[in-house]
């Protein structure tokens, strides 16, 4: 990793939350750190915006400090994780998780020094083992209706629309919406199969069936369930092409 990490702080508990992000931020090597008193928030940050580590409570109500680390493994680019917690007998389970470090509160301002220089000097991101396929990648996503966050499987998105400060997911089992920019989502996810066929639509290539031209001289991308997105005249070509392949 770089110098100047860009950390997520998350406790259920906001005075030893402030503490610990006041030690952050004043620790050299840290750019900047965001916070949130939950599993769940934290997901919604995740969305939100990539971090280079999380310093996590182990127990909190809801999704503990364990399972979210469970859950961020399955990220393409998961963030390294340090857990912080008032006991020792999690510190198994968090190493199962490949926490890079264990801090017990109280925190010193030396040990969480020592914890941040261990990030800074961890392996880059291309030297670490590939990422999983992506039909056991999850994105966290907020619903449409009711709230609230999910996990859903990367390879069960169709496509993705620009919709102001938000990106509109189309998946098998539902409507969803995902904070960020397109054509920030369009970098990350190239690997996966997702391609920008038209200004405001990023597509599954993989997931789709047909490039169906229209009367006129435009087409559109249709998906097995029948959604369709249209493309761009310039891509008409090129997506015929890699459908073909």
């Amino acid at each position: 990793m770089n110098a100047g990490l860009s950390v997520l702080a998350v406790d259920d508990e906001r005075p030893a939350l402030d503490d610990l992000a006041h030690l952050l931020r004043a620790a050299p090597g840290v750019a900047d750190v965001d916070t949130a008193l939950s599993g769940e928030d934290a997901l919604q940050a995740l969305g939100r915006r990539t971090y280079d580590a999380l310093f996590l409570d182990v127990r909190m109500p809801g999704l503990d400090g364990v399972e979210l680390a469970r859950v961020l493994r399955r990220f393409a680019e998961p963030p390294a994780i340090v857990f912080v917690s008032a006991h020792e007998t999690a510190a198994v389970e968090a190493f199962e998780v490949r926490a890079l470090d264990y801090l017990l509160k109280p925190v010193s301002a030396a040990r969480l020094q020592e914890a941040v220089a261990r990030l800074a000097s961890a392996p880059p991101a291309a030297s670490e083992p590939a990422p999983q396929p992506p039909d056991d990648d999850v994105v966290p996503v907020d619903n449409v209706r009711g709230g609230g966050t999910r996990l859903i499987p990367r390879s069960s998105i169709l496509f993705l629309q620009a919709n102001g400060d938000y990106v509109r997911i189309v998946a098998d089992d539902g409507r969803f919406l995902l904070r960020g920019r397109l054509s920030d989502i369009e970098r990350r996810w190239a690997s996966f199969g997702f391609v920008r066929v038209h200004r405001g639509y990023l597509a599954n290539l993989p997931r789709a069936v047909e490039v169906r031209p229209l009367l006129n001289g435009t087409a559109v991308l249709v998906f097995g369930d029948g959604s369709r997105v249209p493309i761009a005249r310039r891509q008409i070509g090129e997506l015929r092409r890699r459908l073909r392949t």
